[in-house]
């Protein structure tokens, strides 16, 4: 395990990316639960890659999602409804992972969905080059419909205590209200903490990871390279 700045994370996995070899661009996933950081790893790493010339394409889980009433069709607080009706893993692969991957066409949508519309997207379609990388960070990347679609597996782990105390701190930054602290708190109990618990137990995320970030603390990760497999 090794640990240092943020920093220096950053600039140890844009050195790995640099050095991997593929023939198609490079499918990244970035997994963890939510509040772990993924988005913002995923962010600043795009900014190094595309600083040393990178083709890069940043795309997200939220790109992928169904429509609220088949999300919530279990209820609003159902783990089970979370980790099974949220995301549509075949779209995904169609017209993302699948062109990118190994005999693809290179053609892909970064995204098929609008979460603050609730509606569908048509975006036009974009021919990436060889040697572009996708980054994708989102939650249950690593599930079985998914785990052989990425060339490079990350996952940001997190106590689950932690996750909710930073998005108690997000929540006050964004309103502020008794009342949106008590919803935070009622669905990350619920919903997503249990979820993360199913995905845990029925897919073994970690087990399928090529590099493990221990993100507890932001400024002072620790993180484990594994022999890629």
């Amino acid at each position: 395990m090794e640990q240092g700045t943020h920093g220096e994370l950053l600039a140890r996995l844009a050195e790995m990316l640099g050095t991997a070899t593929t023939t198609h661009p490079l499918r990244v996933a970035i997994d963890g639960p939510p509040a772990a950081g993924k988005t913002t790893l995923a962010d600043e790493l795009a900014v190094v890659l595309r600083a040393q010339g990178r083709e890069v394409i940043r795309a997200t889980i939220e790109g992928f999602l169904f429509p609220r009433a088949q999300r919530y069709r279990r209820g609003e607080y159902s783990p089970e409804g979370c980790y099974f009706d949220s995301h549509d893993h075949d779209t995904l692969c169609r017209v993302l992972l699948d062109p990118l991957g190994p005999g693809g066409d290179r053609r892909f949508r970064q995204a098929v969905y609008d979460r603050a519309t609730d509606t569908e997207l048509s975006l036009p379609i974009t021919t990436a080059s060889p040697d572009a990388v996708l980054l994708f960070d989102g939650v249950f990347l690593l599930r079985p419909e998914l785990v052989d679609r990425w060339d490079l597996r990350i996952f940001m782990s997190v106590a689950f205590e932690r996750t909710l105390d930073r998005a108690r701190a997000r929540g006050r930054a964004l309103a502020g209200s008794v009342a949106d602290a008590a919803e935070i708190e009622r669905a990350w109990r619920n919903r997503y903490i249990p979820s993360q618990q199913l995905y845990f137990a029925t897919a073994g995320p970690t087990d399928h990871a090529d590099i493990i970030v221990n993100n507890d603390e932001l400024q002072g990760p620790a993180w484990e390279v594994r022999p890629h497999r």
